[in-house]
């Protein structure tokens, strides 16, 4: 009887060690897969960022080869508060003006695959027009993307130079922040900030986002769903105390749900209505949780991130609508 109970002791022992280990193990898999894009180095490649934004986007070959023979599409670097290296692309309007765009890119993207939207603030609307390369992206440095919790401060940042960039002599610049993606879940983040405390940023007129996300906890709950088909706990739920453990944020805390409750300056809702990445149904609590001014525009037919690429026209023509009515 003794030995039988030790012989159940031991294999309860290894069965426990097993779970344990496959559990440890899945969770790295799972943080290293969505916070270092499972080792996908799109968005540090420039050249190929270039290749895409010209194949997808034909006109903006000659803008930026213009663009660049001019000098026009200038670099900048900042340091973040803890040592890290930020970049930015920058460019100025034709003529001397006050209107400046923030436009802030998706996962796995950088600035250079934003540029189809500072070709619409700066080539359209005639814009001053600030690219940042969020962390982990593009030219800036940074060791894991961080869902546009924290780069939010970045953003924050880049806003504040955007603002000594652009604004012309004695005054200050009026901004919007464009967001795509992730960008979009940055930008409402921001949005919960400047009106507050110490990211008070009185030239922020409004904000534009597009297909952004509820949470990263909704986002990547999806994802293992439809990836893996796996429920969130109990993976999700270590992913995000070891991501707050050696990053210091958690999956729960980055919510751009609960940022836009905070903001009452104008928001442009955009999302495609076949969306799955970032699923439609997210716009409805972001734009029911946002106080008014709000505008919301669902895109028929289009997938994640595409309404601008599908519905070039109507995109400017909707953006400059909403803008207009804050920027003069």
């Amino acid at each position: 009887m003794h030995k039988e109970k030790n012989k159940f002791k031991r294999i309860l022992w290894i069965v426990l060690t097993l779970l344990v280990l496959t559990l440890t193990g899945s969770t790295l898999y799972l943080q290293w897969y969505a916070l270092e894009a499972g080792g996908n180095e799109r968005g540090k490649n420039l050249e190929t960022s270039y290749a895409f934004m010209y194949e997808h986007y034909p006109f903006l070959s000659h803008w930026v080869d213009s663009l660049q023979r001019e000098n026009a599409l200038r670099d900048t670097f900042i340091l973040a508060e803890d040592g890290v290296r930020l970049h930015a692309l920058y460019l100025y309007a034709d003529t001397l003006t006050a209107h400046t765009a923030v436009a802030v890119h998706g996962y796995t993207d950088n600035a250079v695959r934003m540029l189809h939207i500072a070709y619409l603030y700066n080539h359209d609307l005639h814009y001053n027009v600030l690219l940042p390369d969020l962390r982990f992206a593009g030219q800036s440095e940074g060791d894991h993307i961080q869902m546009g919790w924290k780069d939010r401060l970045d953003v924050l940042r880049w806003m504040e130079v955007a603002n000594e960039l652009f604004a012309p002599e004695g005054s200050q610049t009026r901004m919007v922040v464009h967001g795509i993606s992730m960008g979009a879940a940055t930008t409402m983040c921001v949005s919960g900030e400047v009106q507050h405390g110490m990211y008070q940023q009185p030239f922020i007129k409004c904000f534009v986002e597009d297909c952004g996300y509820t949470s990263a906890w909704d986002e990547f709950k999806g994802e293992l769903k439809n990836q893996f088909g796996l429920p969130a706990f109990p993976l999700l739920n270590v992913a995000s105390a070891l991501c707050n453990m050696e990053y210091g944020w958690s999956f729960q805390e980055a919510s751009p749900l609960k940022q836009v409750k905070k903001c009452t300056l104008p928001m442009l809702f955009i999302h495609g209505d076949a969306d799955t990445f970032v699923p439609t149904w997210m716009v409805y609590p972001l734009y029911e949780a946002k106080p008014e001014p709000k505008e919301l525009w669902i895109v028929p037919g289009a997938e994640h991130a595409v309404a601008y690429k599908e519905n070039p026209e109507e995109y400017t023509r909707k953006v400059s609508d909403f803008v207009g009515k804050y920027i003069h």
